[in-house]
């Protein structure tokens, strides 16, 4: 095993030991350690890169039988953030929540999730062939934002699927949401543990809690089973990488290695696991006060904004069953201007080339990291102070900006997502396709949240809401037709509809 060597990340020392080797390359990839690397991409990012763009070698490790640098990189990993059993993707958080639904839910059994979870659970529940049972979220009006899971409604759904019969056989949760918003996941888990039933969590955007004081428990922390953090959202690992955690011993962690193997690459970017190694060491240099000035940051822009007249900030007290807002997400409201979150965001970028992360029906969502800096602040305020005193003084506010949530109320579920997925399909006008079964994901991005799932009636509501978010300029994710004229559906026509 390579030395850990003053402080230096494992995999970091082993891969740049490697690439400084003389050596007679006669292995993949094609580059050849950058001696025959693209001249238009050297000259965007060098050669260093390419460089240490390494196949699995035998002084690095192997991912998926975990030895030498990319153990010990593991092992680093979980003693930092206090798992028993930590795994490196390569594959983003995808690969993660996909190998602990797989892990934890065998064809059949029951997953209890929020409907609005993310599409890399819904994908997971057509490999699985677990038979989805949802949770429908809240929507506080005023934000057009969906709340986070309560431990109540858990419950709920736990004591529903006994009275069926039946037993979970996981509960999924997120937390944090995209806008930043906490589950009590501590009194969700206990609820989870004393029915035997494994907590999994989606903590994609949630990598940095339990680093301060004023930073959220992490779900670790809070007793969850398995944990799926994007490692490059904020902290600071390249795109794509990120890490899987294991507490207890409910579930089987060798389950969990095989899923992991069966949906991975058996090709993994070095440079992706080097930079987890890197983003983890550079979290362990300083943990309880590497989060400063970005926190301080935050609370004063925050600060700032809540001054401006029409302008709402998204704190605690907006989203009070929450136990706690990400302090780092700025979740920024232009109703009150008579603006919505795209218009705002047009007029932002165009004019201060202020880009953010979510654009919303009525808000946007920024995210603050360790690199945001002063002057990036100061423009953001600048240009949301200018638009506030554009469009507060010239009458516009009194513009309504109508929610448009997403159709979850009278979900009707025909068939399981695994079985609507493999099942024979036509294709059918949009409009045509009300009262059929829906035969493919349709995922309006971002948030990334799927409004149709494989299995699941169409309804007049969802077609509506389909073609209103389209018209505001949403990306569709998972259609065949991203226009949507036209969207799949299942088998054989309905009872009553002749072909169009």
């Amino acid at each position: 095993m390579m030395p850990h060597q003053n402080g230096i990340p494992p995999l970091v020392t082993a891969v740049k030991s490697s690439a400084e080797k003389n050596a007679a390359s006669f292995h993949f990839p094609g580059h050849n350690r950058g001696h025959a690397a693209p001249a238009s991409m050297t000259a965007l990012i060098g050669r260093k890169p390419f460089l240490h763009d390494l196949p699995v070698l035998r002084e690095l490790g192997n991912l998926f039988c975990p030895y030498g640098p990319i153990l010990e990189a593991q092992l680093e990993a979980a003693k930092l953030f206090g798992s028993s059993y930590t795994r490196s993707l390569v594959g983003g958080t995808t690969s993660g929540i996909q190998a602990a639904i797989m892990a934890t839910c065998s064809p059949g059994e029951l997953l209890i999730l929020p409907r609005n979870s993310h599409i890399s659970a819904i994908s997971a529940v057509v490999l699985s062939g677990a038979v989805p049972k949802y949770i429908i979220p809240h929507i506080l009006n005023d934000w057009d934002i969906a709340a986070a899971v309560t431990a109540s409604q858990v419950l709920q759904a736990i004591r529903e699927v006994e009275m069926e019969g039946k037993k979970a056989a996981a509960v999924f949760i997120t937390s944090p949401t995209y806008h930043g918003l906490c589950n009590d996941l501590s009194r969700i888990s206990e609820l989870c543990h004393s029915h035997e039933i494994p907590l999994i969590v989606d903590e994609a955007h949630g990598a940095h809690f339990g680093f301060h004081s004023k930073l959220p428990k992490s779900a670790l922390q809070q007793g969850a089973d398995l944990i799926v953090q994007s490692t490059h959202k904020v902290l600071c690992s390249l795109t794509q990488s990120s890490m899987l955690h294991m507490s207890g011993n409910i579930v089987d962690k060798d389950r969990v290695s095989a899923c992991l193997r069966t949906l991975q690459t058996t090709s993994p970017s070095f440079l992706l696991l080097t930079s987890l190694d890197a983003a983890r060491a550079q979290l362990s240099e300083n943990p309880d006060t590497v989060f400063n000035q970005a926190i301080a940051l935050a609370d004063e822009t925050k600060s700032v904004l809540k001054q401006i007249p029409g302008i709402s900030v998204l704190d605690n007290a907006s989203f009070p069953a929450s136990p706690a807002v990400d302090p780092l997400r700025l979740t920024v409201g232009f109703w009150n201007l008579g603006l919505s979150g795209s218009e705002g965001d047009e007029m932002l970028y165009k004019d201060y080339e202020v880009i953010c992360e979510l654009v919303g029906n009525r808000s946007i969502t920024y995210v603050l990291n360790l690199g945001t800096c002063r002057e990036h602040i100061d423009r953001l305020v600048l240009g949301i102070k200018r638009l506030a005193v554009t469009y507060g003084s010239i009458g516009k506010a009194e513009k309504k900006v109508v929610n448009v949530h997403a159709p979850f109320d009278d979900i009707i579920m025909s068939m399981i997502p695994r079985d609507a997925f493999f099942a024979s399909k036509r294709k059918v006008a949009i409009r045509e396709s009300i009262g059929e079964v829906a035969g493919e994901i349709i995922c309006p991005y971002p948030p990334g949240v799927p409004v149709l799932i494989p299995g699941e009636v169409v309804t007049e509501k969802i077609v509506d809401y389909l073609l209103l978010v389209t018209s505001k300029g949403a990306e569709v994710n998972g259609a065949s037709d991203s226009s949507l004229s036209s969207i799949v559906v299942c088998g054989k026509l309905a009872a009553g509809k002749e072909h169009p």
